[in-house]
């Protein structure tokens, strides 16, 4: 079992920035994919952004050149920074991990809140 707990949301206004930061613990996640995912009231979870086990990266169109995921295996830690906020981008924000086709594990997550 893989547990996660994100951390680092909060109220910002827009143009701001915030780190989100998800620690797992239960096992290493070191060759798990890692993203961030969000819901905003009303609306389906996305994908925000995903690395994968050896670094390479991918993010929804909507937050290219401002957010940026990073991973820090050592310490079991998924990061998300985030530039130059819009109202747009409030939502709870989650952490996930997974490996093959059964291994699937998500965090409660943080919110996230722009004010314009």
């Amino acid at each position: 079992q893989v547990q996660l707990v994100e951390s680092g949301g909060g109220l910002v206004p827009a143009g701001g920035s915030l780190r989100l930061s998800c620690a797992a613990s239960g096992r290493a996640v070191s060759t798990y994919i890692m993203g961030w995912y969000r819901q905003a009231p009303g609306k389906q979870r996305e994908p925000v952004a995903t690395v994968s086990s050896g670094g390479i990266t991918d993010y929804v169109d909507s937050v290219k050149g401002r957010f940026t995921i990073s991973r820090d295996n050592a310490k079991n830690t998924l990061f998300l920074q985030m530039n130059s906020l819009k109202p747009e981008d409030t939502a709870v924000y989650l952490c996930n991990a997974r490996r093959d086709l059964w291994l699937d594990y998500w965090g409660q997550g943080t919110q996230v809140t722009v004010s314009s």
